[in-house]
């Protein structure tokens, strides 16, 4: 997967690190000097050292091939204003960092995909966000040992089959679904339907597997 993030401060950098050692390639945009060489020289991704606003910026990011966007500067307008240039472009997913919570709205009205503030979520989260697009939302439990999921599922494989019946497994429990408008405590004889949404506590080292069961 290929990933431009905007803004080498302390998200931008987090974020840059752990998409790194997950294998992705990655470019980032920032126009202090500084910054830029510091980022160079911390880790195997490309530094562009520019304006992401700027569409000559952009496209010397090699934008037209970016899986994903992440405007993660400090500045809400810089952000704003990148992202929306950057639609242009169209890539899978469009990630803006918001600094006042208050600016999130107008976020959303320009069509951006996700909208995260630092003070609510750390630099794993966007992670997350980008390398497990299947998943609805996650929470990272403790040291990190375990997470909830939000999955909804797609998978045929578990489609009609009873919670009961999938492999037994110390690996993840089925918290709650979300079915026929309701929320409830699932028991072993519900019968899983397509778009089913299901809360699922599981441990972090088969979150991929645990994902791939219940969706395509």
């Amino acid at each position: 997967m290929y990933v431009v993030i905007m803004g080498s401060g302390r998200v931008g950098v987090s974020l840059a690190a752990s998409l790194v050692s997950g294998g992705h390639d990655i470019t980032i945009i920032d126009n202090d000097a500084s910054l830029c060489s510091d980022a160079a020289s911390e880790m195997d991704a490309l530094v562009i050292c520019g304006n992401g606003t700027d569409v000559k910026t952009l496209e010397e990011a090699n934008i037209r091939d970016a899986d994903v966007f992440v405007a993660a500067t400090g500045n809400d307008e810089v952000n704003l204003l990148s992202c929306i240039l950057v639609k242009e472009y169209n890539p899978k997913k469009i990630i803006a960092r918001v600094s006042n919570p208050d600016h999130e709205e107008a976020f959303r009205k320009v069509g951006i995909d996700d909208v995260i503030s630092p003070e609510l979520t750390a630099a794993s989260y966007l992670e997350k966000i980008i390398t497990r697009p299947k998943i609805a939302d996650l929470i990272v439990i403790g040291k990190g040992n375990a997470e909830i999921l939000d999955i909804r599922v797609t998978n045929d494989k578990v489609v009609g089959k009873r919670i009961g019946d999938l492999s037994p497994t110390n690996n993840y429990i089925i918290n709650a679904i979300y079915k026929d408008g309701e929320i409830t405590i699932p028991k072993e004889d519900v019968v899983l339907a397509r778009g089913d949404r299901i809360f699922v506590l599981v441990k972090s080292p088969a979150v991929k597997a645990t994902t791939k069961l219940f969706t395509k």
